[in-house]
Order: C-alpha cells, then structure tokens, then sequence
C-alpha cells in the first residue's frame, strides 16, 4: 500500500479515498463527491450515481474548471456529480487547492442542527486538531462558514464565490445545512487529513451538545 495517497495517480486515489469514507460512514449509498486537479485548469470528479463504496479508476470524468463542459469520460452516459459546481467554485476562488472532498456524515448534520438559520458560521471549539489545518494560535476563535442547501445547487457554488470573492475563510473547509462538509487542500493526502480533522470536530460538538 501506498505511503500516502499523493503517490498514486489521482483516480486510483480518489477511488481508494471513496472506499475509506464509505466504510467510515460519511458517504452512504451514492452521496458525496471526491475531485482532484488535473493540471491547473480541468479536475477529476466522481461520475454522478455511482455507490461509493465500488468506485474505481474509472468512475472519474474529466471536467474543465472555468466552463464547466466535460472534457472526457471512461465509460458510456457517465455525467459528472451534480455538485461539481462547488468543486469547480473552490478551485477557481483558491488555485492552491489541488483536492476538494465533500461528506455526508451524521455527525455534521447534528453539529450544524442547532444552529439558528439566521447564523452562517458555527464556532469550532480550540482542539488540538485544528493546528492540522495548518493553524498555530493558542486557543484559536475559529468558526466554519454555513451555506444554505439549495437544491440548485448553482446557487450554493455562487453564495460561496460571493461570500469568499474578498476574503477567505478560517479554515479549507465549510458546511452546508442538513447536508454536510466540503474541505480542500494541497493535496490528496492534505485534503483527506482535513477531512478526518474536520469530521473529528464535528464530532465533538455533535456529542458535547456545545452552545451555538
């Protein structure tokens, strides 16, 4: 097995990546979405409908940034995940990013399910984990942003490129209501870290039942 996921072309990771979150629980069934970089102006994203669980190296489309147009596909009627708009926001607002993962874990849902639907960032308690977002304040005051879950899901893409078209977020990550997180990274192995971080956090405020 591979030292690190950034040793292996990007589709064999992305499948191996799917599998360990499927097994973990944060991408039942068909939910979720795994895209990588390829070059600085196309990305591989999941092919929409398929079980987590089964991907392999070919269940990736191949997707251009700025247009959206689908560039290449592996097998016959694959489209890519109807959320590769949100992929395609994080890559264009932040070239750093070479992947970008997003979950469906209950945990995120029952963090974000307390939170008033006026407010638009949930505060991360000062665990020692957030430093693996590459943070190194003590007691740091940090919160995720929240987007709403639009079943337009354009509309999610534009409120995050509006909300980030002048400033950046906390951490390479953020929430969308009753649905789930999205985190990026520089690379493969940076973004599947986040994730673990991230969920590992959610986690905690889901089981504290900490004050909004």
């Amino acid at each position: 097995m591979a030292l690190s996921y950034d040793d292996l072309e990007p589709r064999v990771a992305l499948a191996q990546i799917a599998s360990e979150f499927y097994r973990r629980g944060w991408m039942p069934g068909t939910a979720g979405n795994l895209s990588a970089r390829a070059g600085d102006s196309q990305l591989w994203i999941t092919a929409s409908g398929l079980p987590k669980g089964q991907l392999d190296a070919q269940d990736f489309v191949l997707v251009d940034i700025d247009s959206g147009e689908m560039l290449e596909r592996q097998r016959p009627g694959q489209k890519p995940s109807a959320e590769t708009s949100i992929h395609r926001a994080i890559y264009q607002r932040f070239p750093e990013a070479r992947a970008c993962f997003h979950v469906h874990s209950i945990d995120a849902c029952l963090a974000m399910s307390r939170l008033p639907a006026q407010l638009q960032r949930l505060a991360l308690p000062p665990l020692e984990v957030i430093k693996g977002f590459d943070l190194w304040e003590q007691d740091p005051q940090v919160a995720l942003d929240v987007f709403s879950n639009w079943l337009d899901v354009p509309r999610i893409a534009e409120e995050i490129t509006e909300r980030y078209r002048d400033v950046s977020p906390n951490l390479s990550a953020l929430l969308i209501r009753n649905h789930g997180s999205t985190v990026w990274g520089g690379s493969l192995q940076t973004a599947f870290n986040r994730v673990e971080i991230a969920e590992f956090i959610l986690s905690y405020i889901a089981r504290a039942g900490l004050p909004v």
